[in-house]
């Protein structure tokens, strides 16, 4: 069947996930490969203190990007987009979303990338005996009942963003196991949320404002490959305002953005993982087994399948370096040479593919917001190097590609080092890797493992999505998700690999010495500011 009569016949399956910079929906066919996509720029915003996102954007952006997709698939098939075999929703893990009975949303949206909740992370660790990250939502839902927050007594529900995207869509009020691993925690042979945990919440939060119990207030958890609702008359007319798209299209669980970047990497057995690279970076390591310590510097969390999986998780990757290459762009305009922003950033890459593998000792840190990782407080920006570093423009912006690892370099040592975690195979996405070099050779020696970019790697989360969706609608009985992957999707795909190089690999660690000693710096920075 044609590509153009998948797409009439309701054959295509449909992915849209809500990343930190756009919202991107994929179209592919029965054999997976993409057909058409629609992308919706946006951004968060610092509002009173805290990086949000507002609800009114995320209805505008959803219906923006899902025109523009229909618009490409007219343009590029001379048929309108009507119907599909199955949608999902996908979109940046953890964060707080609190709504009362009646819908009404208590608090702005806060988003994975705010430290705010310090001390109800540190509690909960403690109390769990398993590490709870700032960003989670059940450190945020507890952080504000330790503040004793108004809005605590009325709370009926929280969730994702991509939760909240498939309630509107479907009225259904549930999560995949991966989006509920960054919520609370799961347990591993039930892949539901953690009974003995859910038991000592509701202990710390007892004689507190918060009027229910801790399960009333998480969404449901669906298995990966189950239907997760339909789209509504409602859903429908939000998501199509012209009333083109029909409802009735089964949604699968609504997943996070670092699950479906593993299933848009085939890396979701042992010993497998991939980086995502682009405003924030992490690491998704596949375990064999439970980690022997808990680390304040990993998260455990799971597989679309619930599969434990170590996350290193940086709040701050490519923004600083963004910054900066606009920078030199702007300069190269002022002097009557302006360049397109791909070829700018081809030729500062490939300047620093030049520069000295330890960067000439120029440090720079990349802390648009705070760092748990490194026990950064707040995000500042900052640049250092020695009177006699070799100042020039290939070991600055090598620096500033180094940069854009070295917080995950810090946290990964401690899952290869101490607790000796192999790695055969990492996959990486993500714009960081837009020119493969030598972003590419640099992860990889920061890792110490073959880092390979798969020919889809552009196609990023919304594809992974697409793919989820796709293993709802075409599966086999029994088949499981690995299965679906390696034999349906992945089995003749090919990438490009690189592999550990001993001098960049030397650079870096002389580098980092440097970066871990100087954090102090950073830490005076923002404590200074504060004092001013």
């Amino acid at each position: 069947m044609s590509s153009t009569e998948q797409i009439k016949n309701g054959k295509t399956v449909i992915g849209i996930e809500f990343g930190s910079t756009r919202i991107k929906a994929v179209l592919i066919g029965e054999d997976s490969t993409p057909l058409a996509a629609g992308i919706y720029g946006w951004q968060n915003e610092l509002a009173d203190g805290v990086w949000t996102y507002s609800l009114d954007s995320v209805r505008a952006g959803l219906q923006d990007c899902f025109a523009d997709l229909m618009k490409n698939v007219e343009e590029n098939y001379g048929v309108k987009l009507e119907k599909a075999a199955g949608i999902g929703i996908s979109a940046m893990m953890h964060g707080y979303l609190a709504f009362d009975r009646n819908d009404h949303q208590l608090v702005p949206f806060r988003t994975w990338r705010n430290t705010m909740t310090e001390e109800a992370a540190d509690r909960l660790t403690e109390a769990f005996g398993f590490n709870i990250p700032q960003r989670w939502s059940v450190a945020h839902l507890y952080q504000a009942v330790l503040n004793n927050e108004p809005h605590i007594g009325r709370l009926d529900f929280i969730t994702t963003l991509a939760g909240y995207v498939h309630y509107l869509l479907t009225g259904e009020k549930v999560l995949g196991a991966g989006d509920a691993s960054g919520v609370f925690p799961i347990d591993q042979d039930t892949c539901g949320y953690d009974k003995k945990m859910l038991e000592v919440f509701d202990e710390l939060a007892a004689g507190t404002e918060l009027r229910k119990s801790i399960t009333e207030l998480l969404p449901g958890i669906v298995p990966a490959g189950e239907c997760a609702g339909r789209l509504t008359e409602e859903g429908a007319r939000l998501l199509d305002p012209t009333g083109t798209f029909k409802s009735g299209v089964p949604f699968c669980p609504p997943e996070g953005d670092a699950q479906t970047g593993m299933v848009a990497t085939n890396s979701i057995t042992p010993k497998t993982g991939n980086v995502s690279a682009g405003t924030s970076i992490f690491s998704m390591i596949v375990l064999e087994e439970k980690l022997s310590s808990v680390h304040r510097e990993i998260d455990i969390v799971n597989t679309p399948c619930g599969a434990p999986v170590a996350m290193v998780h940086c709040n701050s990757c490519t923004s600083d370096l963004d910054a900066w290459f606009g920078l030199f762009g702007e300069l190269l305009k002022e002097a009557g040479a302006d360049m397109p922003k791909g070829r700018l950033y081809d030729m500062l890459y490939a300047l620093a593919a030049e520069g000295d593998p330890d960067c000439g000792g120029i440090i720079s840190y990349n802390y648009y917001a705070g760092e748990p990782v490194t026990g950064i407080k707040e995000g500042r920006p900052l640049l250092m190097r020695s009177p006699d570093s070799p100042f020039n423009i290939r070991n600055l912006a090598r620096s500033l590609v180094y940069s854009c690892v070295a917080s995950l370099k810090a946290g990964m040592d401690i899952l290869t080092e101490q607790e000796h975690v192999k790695l055969e195979r990492i996959y990486a996405h993500g714009g960081f890797f837009k020119t493969p070099v030598p972003s590419q050779n640099v992860l990889a020696a920061a890792l110490g493992a073959d880092v390979t970019l798969m020919k889809t790697a552009g196609e990023g989360g919304a594809w992974g999505m697409a793919l989820l969706a796709s293993y709802m609608v075409n599966r086999d009985s029994g088949m499981s998700l690995e299965d679906f992957l390696s034999q349906r999707v992945f089995a003749d795909m090919k990438g490009s690999t690189a592999a550990p190089d001993k001098e960049t690999a030397e650079g870096i660690n002389a580098y980092m010495k440097k970066y871990l000693s100087g954090l102090s710096a950073v830490r005076a920075a923002a404590s200074e500011e504060k004092k001013g």
